[in-house]
């Protein structure tokens, strides 16, 4: 009886959970070779409540993550990773702001808008690397079902 439950459960898991496909930015580059598509880069931080109810609600949405996966590269990038990033031919770095604090140079690229950073971003990228949608707000899974229709070709 034990084994029929536990046989039940790992289905119900299997089929009702679609999985998020993320890739870094270093996989892009080889990616578009392959196919190209845009690339939608979710910058956010561990202390940004709205970025972890995105993180928990919207990228955990079937729909969403079926067309991230079927449409789009998509990248999940914590604003303050302190790791050397090589993207586009160019070197990232953390940058320390305080004693325990700091921003990844590239959040900065490609989140800064007016001048000022505010988490969460939603950032794409077409395959040539250029900034075409940035997006500062939470964005639930209705919300981003209307960035897919304005991001398509």
């Amino acid at each position: 009886m034990k084994k029929l439950i536990l046989i039940i459960f790992f289905l119900i898991i299997s089929n009702g959970f679609a999985q998020l496909h993320s890739y870094s930015f270093e996989q892009i580059d080889s990616l578009q070779q392959i196919q190209k598509r845009k690339v939608i880069v979710f910058i956010h931080t561990d202390w940004c409540k709205y970025c972890q109810a995105m993180k928990n609600s919207t990228f955990k949405n079937k729909t969403i993550i079926t067309q991230l996966n079927a449409e789009f590269y998509f990248i999940d990038f914590n604003a303050e990773e302190k790791r050397t990033i090589r993207f586009n031919n160019q070197t990232f770095n953390y940058k320390p702001t305080g004693n325990t604090n700091g921003v990844n140079e590239l959040a900065i690229a490609l989140g800064t808008i007016n001048n000022q950073i505010t988490y969460p971003i939603v950032c794409v990228i077409n395959p040539e690397n250029e900034i075409i949608f940035q997006d500062t707000s939470y964005r639930n899974a209705k919300d981003f079902e209307v960035i897919f229709a304005k991001l398509k070709d």
